[in-house]
Protein backbone atom coordinates (compact mmCIF):
# COMPACT_ATOMS: atom_id res chain seq x y z
CA UNK A 1 0.00 0.00 0.00
CA UNK A 2 1.51 3.33 -0.98
CA UNK A 3 2.07 5.38 1.78
CA UNK A 4 2.77 9.35 0.20
CA UNK A 5 -0.78 9.62 0.45
CA UNK A 6 -0.55 12.94 2.10
CA UNK A 7 -0.84 14.94 -1.35
CA UNK A 8 -4.00 13.11 -2.54
CA UNK A 9 -5.56 13.19 0.79
CA UNK A 10 -5.16 17.14 0.63
CA UNK A 11 -6.49 17.68 -2.64
CA UNK A 12 -9.34 15.39 -2.00
CA UNK A 13 -9.73 17.39 1.34
CA UNK A 14 -12.05 20.26 -0.52
CA UNK A 15 -14.77 20.03 -1.61
CA UNK A 16 -14.74 22.41 -4.56
CA UNK A 17 -11.61 20.25 -5.72
CA UNK A 18 -13.58 16.88 -5.67
CA UNK A 19 -16.31 18.61 -7.65
CA UNK A 20 -13.55 19.39 -10.01
CA UNK A 21 -12.51 16.08 -10.10
CA UNK A 22 -15.94 14.85 -11.38
CA UNK A 23 -16.53 17.21 -13.73
CA UNK A 24 -13.02 16.06 -15.08
CA UNK A 25 -14.30 12.42 -14.80
CA UNK A 26 -16.21 13.06 -17.53
CA UNK A 27 -13.62 14.65 -20.05
CA UNK A 28 -10.33 16.49 -20.29
CA UNK A 29 -10.71 20.42 -20.13
CA UNK A 30 -9.34 23.62 -19.93
CA UNK A 31 -9.19 26.00 -17.19
CA UNK A 32 -11.51 28.27 -19.19
CA UNK A 33 -14.06 25.67 -19.29
CA UNK A 34 -13.84 24.78 -15.36
CA UNK A 35 -14.20 28.29 -14.41
CA UNK A 36 -17.35 28.48 -16.20
CA UNK A 37 -18.73 25.66 -13.97
CA UNK A 38 -18.03 27.22 -10.53
CA UNK A 39 -19.00 30.18 -9.06
CA UNK A 40 -15.54 31.17 -7.96
CA UNK A 41 -12.42 33.00 -10.09
CA UNK A 42 -9.99 31.70 -11.99
CA UNK A 43 -7.46 32.42 -9.90
CA UNK A 44 -9.34 30.03 -7.41
CA UNK A 45 -9.81 27.38 -10.06
CA UNK A 46 -6.14 27.28 -10.72
CA UNK A 47 -5.06 27.29 -7.01
CA UNK A 48 -7.09 23.83 -7.01
CA UNK A 49 -5.86 22.67 -10.13
CA UNK A 50 -2.26 23.25 -8.50
CA UNK A 51 -3.05 20.53 -5.82
CA UNK A 52 -4.83 18.26 -7.56
CA UNK A 53 -2.18 17.95 -9.61
CA UNK A 54 0.53 18.19 -6.82
CA UNK A 55 -1.65 15.31 -5.26
CA UNK A 56 -1.48 13.18 -8.54
CA UNK A 57 -4.85 13.28 -9.27
CA UNK A 58 -5.19 15.29 -12.32
CA UNK A 59 -2.07 16.05 -14.95
CA UNK A 60 -1.71 18.76 -17.10
CA UNK A 61 -0.92 19.11 -20.58
CA UNK A 62 0.05 21.67 -23.51
CA UNK A 63 -2.12 21.70 -26.48
CA UNK A 64 -1.08 24.81 -28.53
CA UNK A 65 -1.79 28.07 -26.14
CA UNK A 66 -4.14 26.11 -23.81
CA UNK A 67 -3.44 24.03 -20.62
CA UNK A 68 -5.59 21.00 -20.56
CA UNK A 69 -6.43 18.63 -17.61
CA UNK A 70 -6.92 15.27 -17.43
CA UNK A 71 -8.01 13.26 -14.84
CA UNK A 72 -5.14 10.61 -13.11
CA UNK A 73 -7.28 7.92 -12.22
CA UNK A 74 -4.26 5.59 -10.96
CA UNK A 75 -4.05 7.52 -7.87
CA UNK A 76 -7.70 7.56 -6.94
CA UNK A 77 -7.40 3.84 -6.95
CA UNK A 78 -4.23 4.07 -4.62
CA UNK A 79 -6.34 6.29 -2.40
CA UNK A 80 -9.50 3.80 -2.77
CA UNK A 81 -7.24 0.93 -2.01
CA UNK A 82 -6.22 2.88 1.12
CA UNK A 83 -10.09 3.30 2.51
CA UNK A 84 -10.85 0.07 1.60
CA UNK A 85 -7.91 -1.66 3.79
CA UNK A 86 -10.51 -0.40 6.64
CA UNK A 87 -13.55 -2.38 5.25
CA UNK A 88 -12.37 -5.43 6.93
CA UNK A 89 -13.09 -3.61 10.32
CA UNK A 90 -16.97 -2.58 9.22
CA UNK A 91 -17.23 -6.21 7.53
CA UNK A 92 -16.50 -8.15 11.10
CA UNK A 93 -18.93 -5.32 12.87
CA UNK A 94 -21.73 -5.97 10.54
CA UNK A 95 -21.39 -9.67 10.94
CA UNK A 96 -21.14 -9.08 14.36
CA UNK A 97 -24.51 -6.74 14.43
CA UNK A 98 -26.29 -9.71 12.29
CA UNK A 99 -25.11 -12.41 14.09
CA UNK A 100 -26.46 -10.46 17.66
CA UNK A 101 -29.40 -9.58 15.32
CA UNK A 102 -30.63 -13.58 14.57
CA UNK A 103 -29.68 -14.49 17.88
CA UNK A 104 -32.28 -12.68 19.92
CA UNK A 105 -35.08 -13.71 17.59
Amino acid sequence: MNSDLQGPFRALADPTRRQILIKLSTGDMTIGELVDQFDITRTAVKKHLTILEQGQLISVHAKGRERINRLEPEMLRTTADWFNYFNKFWDKKLDNLKNAIENEN
